[in-house]
């Protein structure tokens, strides 16, 4: 009897606590978010936010941010959602468990989810931009560099690399939970290895595949380490227009104004409305892709 009513207590201190370790959490985000909106929304209009900065970014806009971000978040997307898609379907249905080849794999993804940001943008500026710009500049034989140098795909790459284990755990999960009478039944219908995963269970896992996605754009829409040796700009009024080009980015613009203005009390308020838009722009881009996850998900009981 008394082990049980220990058992008991024990197991309700333990909700209670973690309820409240939850309130707790719940209430520094709405503290922090309430201070970004009450203060950021004081400067935020429509020519802050279509408008160029001027005057050592203590003036005008924050629209190259604005755009910048977003080619980084498009591009990268393009390039890790087939890569970590591929990568989660070779480890969960074709991959031997047994084999060497599989465990290193296992292990890369696992070690590359725990090693810091900063260290990604080390890697970007070796590999991305003195070795493979590079000599793609010695391959075409400019004389002028125009690939070996920071620019837009380097950073999107280098954030790929960044985001690629999130995508592949989520994605091979989404792949797990598919039950494997969908995998029989096709097998039944005289379908081949590869028609049953990317006909069958691929397109039940889309929302997985998705919800890897959205950890992906948030990570990288906030993420300012990686991308300041490959890519990011500290002050450049005009918008990128190819992949070779230097961007802004709203989180490295909010870095340099907090660290490098002489009078902090004067960028204070353009601090604030620059986090309110990095916030409202993740928000927007997580809320898409969450809606189109919905969507799917709607279709897939229908059918």
């Amino acid at each position: 009897m008394k082990t049980s009513r220990h058992r008991f207590l024990l197991d309700h201190a333990t909700r209670w606590l973690t309820a409240l370790a939850g309130l707790c959490i719940l209430a520094v985000l709405a503290i922090l978010i309430g201070i970004i909106c009450y203060n950021g929304w004081e400067r935020l209009s429509w020519e802050f936010l279509t408008a160029a900065p001027s005057e050592g970014m203590t003036a005008g806009g924050i629209f190259p941010a604005i755009f910048g971000t977003v080619a980084l978040v498009f591009v990268m997307t393009i390039f890790v959602a087939p890569a970590g898609v591929f990568v989660a379907i070779y480890l969960s249905e074709y991959a031997n468990r047994n084999s060497w080849f599989y465990y290193i794999s296992r292990q890369a993804v696992n070690n590359l989810a725990g090693v810091p940001s900063i260290v990604f943008g080390l890697f970007g500026l070796g590999f991305f931009v003195q070795f493979v710009g590079k000599g793609i500049d010695r391959m075409t034989g400019g004389a002028e560099l125009a690939y070996g140098q920071p620019a837009l795909i380097w950073a999107a790459l280098t954030m790929a690399v960044l985001t690629l284990p999130v995508v592949v755990v989520s994605v091979e999960e989404a792949l797990q939970s598919v039950p494997r009478s969908f995998r029989e039944a096709s097998y039944a219908l005289g379908s081949t290895k590869s028609q049953a995963v990317f006909r069958v269970v691929l397109p039940h896992a889309m929302p997985g595949v998705l919800t890897g996605s959205v950890l992906a754009i948030s990570r990288a829409a906030g993420e300012v380490a990686p991308i300041l040796f490959v890519g990011a700009a500290y002050f450049l009024p005009q918008i990128p227009t190819r992949l070779n080009d230097q961007f802004m980015h709203l989180g490295y613009h909010v870095f340099i104004m907090s660290t490098q203005s002489p009078d902090v009390d004067a960028t204070k308020p353009l601090l604030y409305s620059t986090v309110f838009v990095l916030l409202a722009l993740t928000f927007i881009l997580n809320a898409i892709a969450v809606v189109i996850r919905a969507r799917m998900r709607i279709a897939q009981r229908s059918v």
